[in-house]
């Protein structure tokens, strides 16, 4: 070969490995455009309870990377309460279990803790958990639905406080951390467990009433309520009073109220979103709830709002008194006995950790059995 024609095959030789490498890198970026939207809004096709990786396995890498990011975000738990003694001994529990969480490796992402209390007038536990009281709402503003004072708290909450982290997380009473919690919400994107009895879909005619036609599709609404949320301090803050109005604005709706019943706050959380433009990431993992969900799995909290029934063979009962139960509702005016008695064998993990869980807290918390 002549040297005009190796000078020729070197350079075709050349081009090839560059024009392959612009392929590669293009392809690259696709798929990883392609990965990142749809992590960012919950995964392809992925429902209420659907996986948030693609089809290809997320790399460990990359999910460390991501477990690394989550960390270095802090989010502010925050969670709304009254002075009743029902409220007073769960709040003890959440916080008891959000400090042990926080103190484990990967719980960096756990931030400051404030429990918002909306009976207008410190309490025993003032000493005890962060806490900071706002007003309710006015006298019979509420119509006995005690839920409506929380949207109201937490429009005062973010107007008065001075909360240093960027990110909040929105909690309850009745959760229980069962492991660290990282920052799940992505930029402006916030994080949120779907509720299976949330259907905006299936309630369209009510539905539109709040969020018109214009607005979009009803799809558009998430099947969310406020909690467990992580989100942008200053999404929350636009929010929240969208929030509020739209709570009270339903409850004075009899079909509204009526359709809606003791979820109505969650629907009113759900469409403020929805009118300000902002969709959740869908987290199945976030929580579980008891009895119904019977495995820890890779959850982060139970959720406690339904009684756990079973015979003394480790049969569910629900909706019939068991011959052992745990149901938050047997503890209106006091707290549980220390040392409950556990449960009987077959009765799934998810309560038995629960149990366990009220157990030790109520083991290492002074004057628990004084109901303070």
């Amino acid at each position: 070969m002549n040297a005009a024609a190796r000078k020729a095959a070197g350079g075709g030789m050349g081009r090839a490995p560059v024009m392959l490498l612009a392929l590669v890198a293009a392809g690259a970026f696709l798929i990883s455009y392609n990965f990142f939207a749809m992590v960012l809004r919950g995964g392809a096709g992925a429902g209420a309870g659907g996986a948030r990786d693609p089809v290809v396995p997320m790399p460990a890498w990359m999910r460390a990377a991501a477990g690394e990011e989550g960390r270095r975000r802090p989010f502010h738990v925050a969670l709304t309460a009254t002075d009743a003694a029902y409220s007073r001994w769960q709040c003890r529990v959440m916080y008891y279990w959000y400090k042990r969480m926080q103190a484990r490796p990967g719980g960096e992402a756990m931030g400051g803790f404030t429990r918002v209390l909306h009976s207008g007038k410190p309490d025993g536990l003032m000493d005890e958990i962060p806490t900071f009281v706002v007003d309710p709402l006015p006298a019979g503003k509420d119509h006995g639905y005690v839920v409506l004072n929380r949207p109201w708290a937490f429009v005062q909450w973010l107007q008065k406080a001075k909360i240093e982290e960027e990110y909040i997380l929105m909690a309850e009473p009745d959760h229980v951390f069962v492991k660290p919690l990282p920052n799940v919400a992505h930029d402006n994107d916030p994080a949120a467990f779907p509720f299976f009895y949330i259907t905006p879909s299936e309630h369209e005619k009510i539905i539109r009433k709040y969020y018109p036609k214009e607005r979009g599709p009803v799809t558009n609404i998430d099947p969310i309520g406020n909690s467990p949320v992580i989100i942008k301090k200053t999404l929350l803050e636009k929010i929240a009073p969208t929030w509020m109005n739209m709570s009270i604005q339903m409850k004075e709706d009899q079909e509204t109220d009526k359709t809606f019943g003791w979820v109505l706050e969650m629907y009113a959380y759900a469409v403020a979103s929805a009118l300000h433009g902002v969709q959740h990431i869908l987290r199945k993992d976030f929580m579980i709830q008891p009895p119904f969900d019977t495995k820890l799995g890779n959850t982060f909290i139970i959720h406690f709002t339904y009684g756990c029934d079973y015979s003394l063979k480790g049969e569910l009962t629900y909706g019939k008194i068991g011959e052992w139960r745990f149901d938050k509702r047997s503890f209106q005016d006091r707290p549980p006995p220390r040392n409950l008695t556990l449960p009987p064998p077959g009765v799934p993990e998810s309560v038995v950790t629960l149990v366990k869980m009220v157990n030790e807290a109520s083991a290492n918390l002074p004057g628990w059995d004084d109901g303070i």
